[in-house]
């Protein structure tokens, strides 16, 4: 018989492990903010997605390039059209708390390529996403 030796971890091991995978958080903006105008923001800072956040600093969502390009490609695009109108990626959201294989379910259970890591008040803290 083999003696197994079980290790006790400390309770924020899970947290900094979290901590250690995510991107920063990388671009937030408004979600009072025009499509192009968040294209615009999104080609200046080189970067693949955007936080989508309300007026209160709280993450509501990430939207990447491709999504903002269908939608300004869709018939019904006006340059009126705000990101709190499109119906992105909101409310998928991983917590600094869980564990990374039960993150890396979530993001492949829901098909999404990068998820906000948000604090208990829904402020951004980084971006975890699954590598390619």
């Amino acid at each position: 018989m083999t003696l197994v030796q079980m290790q006790q971890r400390p309770a924020d091991f899970f947290a900094k492990a979290m901590v250690n995978a995510m991107d920063a958080s990388g671009p937030q903006v408004g979600d009072d903010m025009t499509v192009e105008v968040a294209l615009s923001v999104m080609t200046s800072a080189r970067a693949g997605y955007l936080l989508i956040c309300d007026g209160d600093g709280r993450c509501t969502g990430l939207i990447t390039q491709a999504q903002l390009a269908a939608v300004r490609n869709s018939s019904s695009y006006t340059d009126r059209v705000r990101l709190r109108d499109f119906d992105g990626d909101s409310g998928s959201f991983i917590s600094p708390v869980s564990t990374m294989a039960e993150a890396e379910h979530a993001m492949r259970y829901q098909k999404l390529g990068a998820v906000p890591v948000v604090d208990e008040h829904g402020c951004a803290l980084g971006v975890l996403a699954l590598a390619r």
